[in-house]
């Protein structure tokens, strides 16, 4: 079983500590007249009341994120009516769909490129995880592994009730925030995601010294076999493919000259 992390603790207790104003008591004659709350509280009732998502699907999740925004659940009354096609005016990045490795660069593009304060929902089994495409050559195991989450609505796709659940933990999250205590408001914290390089596969450029560390061993471990005096076929499987035998060659000589008169070309 993986450990938890070692802040994890410390983050349940802090989801189960009341207000501040909520601790506060407010004498019977003055209930008329006194009203008790905090920055935090109003700065964050403001914020979860008014976010707007980033409107952007990629599979069959965004149908049911644009059912959600429908007049039958009605995103308006969480004040989220207003699905900007600007990361600049989003703050609720809704990851609905299939990632690719394709479209990951693209995602974390749109990510930097959100002001902060910015969330990330990750919608659908395979945005969080790669669903039934997991292990694919062209899925990734989950978009957590690029930009961070924020809440994860599992399903596959999930209906439109799943989905106004998580928003509601996503508002749930935003009234345990303190302006004293968040990223966004501290000049040594950086949100900037280094975006993926797509080449043969997806280049994260944060595991650059896991790939180099990984890459050196693994030449290390060659020459360590060759020196050694390993047999020769486990020395040539460490270093790569075996050569073609002169049979072989010669059969596919064969097979390009028989082609080459089929379709009437010079030798």
């Amino acid at each position: 079983m993986a450990s938890l992390p070692p802040d994890f603790q410390q983050l349940k207790q802090d989801q189960l500590t009341p207000f501040l104003h909520d601790e506060i008591a407010v004498p019977d004659e003055l209930q008329a007249n006194v009203l008790i709350t905090t920055v935090d509280k109003i700065y964050n009732w403001s914020r979860r009341s008014s976010m707007w998502p980033l409107l952007f699907g990629l599979a069959c999740c965004a149908i049911e994120m644009i059912a959600t925004a429908a007049s039958r659940y009605d995103l308006a009354r969480f004040g989220m009516e207003v699905m900007r096609p600007s990361p600049r005016q989003s703050d609720l990045m809704i990851v609905s769909g299939t990632v690719t490795k394709k479209m990951v660069p693209a995602i974390v593009r749109i990510y930097n490129q959100m002001a902060e304060p910015r969330y990330v929902l990750s919608m659908g089994a395979c945005a969080t995880g790669g669903g039934p495409f997991k292990e694919g050559y062209n899925v990734v195991s989950g978009i957590d592994k690029y930009i961070p989450v924020d809440v994860y609505v599992p399903g596959c796709p999930p209906t439109p009730e799943a989905l106004i659940y998580g928003l509601l933990k996503m508002h749930e999250k935003v009234d345990r925030q303190s302006v004293t205590s968040v990223p966004w408001y501290r000049k040594d914290t950086s949100q900037f995601v280094p975006v993926p390089r797509l080449g043969p596969d997806v280049f994260d450029p944060r595991q650059v010294d896991l790939i180099k560390d990984t890459t050196l061993k693994a030449a290390a471990a060659t020459t360590a076999a060759a020196a050694n005096g390993a047999s020769a076929g486990a020395t040539e499987h460490a270093r790569g493919p075996a050569q073609l035998s002169d049979k072989a060659i010669a059969r596919m000589e064969e097979a390009k000259r028989r082609w080459r008169e089929k379709k009437g070309l010079p030798e």
